[in-house]
């Protein structure tokens, strides 16, 4: 077995491509002597990215989101000797000012107006919320973009400011980290522990496409759940895969979660 094949057999065969841009990507940062910086990965890409990154002498990397547990990181790979700064990872926040008195704002809003100015979702980081504040990280490139193609989130008008870091707010997340065992690490198995369905309602919502694995939409019961998953279920909440922590005596697979409830 190849090196290659021999990576490769550790992850799903839907992250190949993936697997192949970072490889790309730590060969440019190794070749090129430079730092070479990513769009906003999910927390299972990053860990892909950390994993094969291990595995070299030569490149490192780090990955930052604008604040301590970001969800969506940009990742910069840099030869061995660099030192790097804060201001390599290029992150703009931006508050979106609106009429606090008059109307209030919803994370689903904001997403579904980013990515209908025709943003693909890697191209900015976490939307977060503090009370009635709304802010969201993104590529410093997108700030003229944004304040110009952003008017409206729904029927509010609004502005999107550019402010400084230290004024990021800090998302207060109900998160409860549970273990449980499960018959498969399947989307459907994993959805009915994590909020006490019963496993056919939670098919139903899966093929009802209610359910996003990484942010997109899964409609597959049967889709295979690995460690750093993210996934949400619409009005139910969300759940992270934290561990695998192996097979019990019954061959069931143990499995430790965070479920923040919606």
């Amino acid at each position: 077995m190849t090196d290659e094949e021999n990576i490769k057999q550790h992850f799903r065969p839907d992250e190949a491509p993936l697997i192949a841009q970072v490889e790309d990507w730590l060969n440019m940062a190794a070749d090129q002597y430079r730092p070479i910086l990513t769009d906003f990965l999910n927390p299972r890409q990053v860990y892909i990215a950390q994993t094969l990154t291990n595995r070299r002498d030569d490149v490192k990397m780090r990955a930052n989101g604008g604040w301590e547990h970001a969800e969506m990181q940009r990742v910069l790979f840099y030869p061995s000797y660099y030192e790097p700064q804060q201001t390599d990872f290029e992150l703009q926040l931006i508050e979106i000012d609106y009429p606090t008195k008059f109307t209030e704002l919803h994370h689903r809003q904001i997403l579904g107006t980013l990515i209908g100015t025709g943003l693909v979702r890697s191209s900015f980081g976490d939307v977060l919320n503090e009370g009635m504040r709304w802010q969201v990280v993104v590529s410093r490139s997108l700030t003229d973009y944004l304040r110009q193609q952003v008017g409206q989130i729904g029927k509010i008008h609004v502005k999107m400011k550019p402010v400084e870091p230290e004024m990021i707010v800090t998302p207060q997340e109900d998160w409860e980290t549970m273990t449980d065992t499960v018959s498969s690490m399947r989307l459907d198995a994993v959805i009915a522990a994590g909020f006490n369905y019963s496993r056919n309602r939670a098919k139903q919502l899966i093929e009802h496409g209610d359910a996003r694995v990484n942010w997109e939409t899964e409609m597959r019961p049967d889709y295979p759940l690995v460690a750093h998953d993210l996934l949400s279920v619409r009005h139910a909440g969300r759940i992270r895969i934290d561990e695998i922590q192996g097979t019990t005596r019954k061959n069931k697979i143990r499995v430790t979660m965070s479920v923040v409830h919606a």
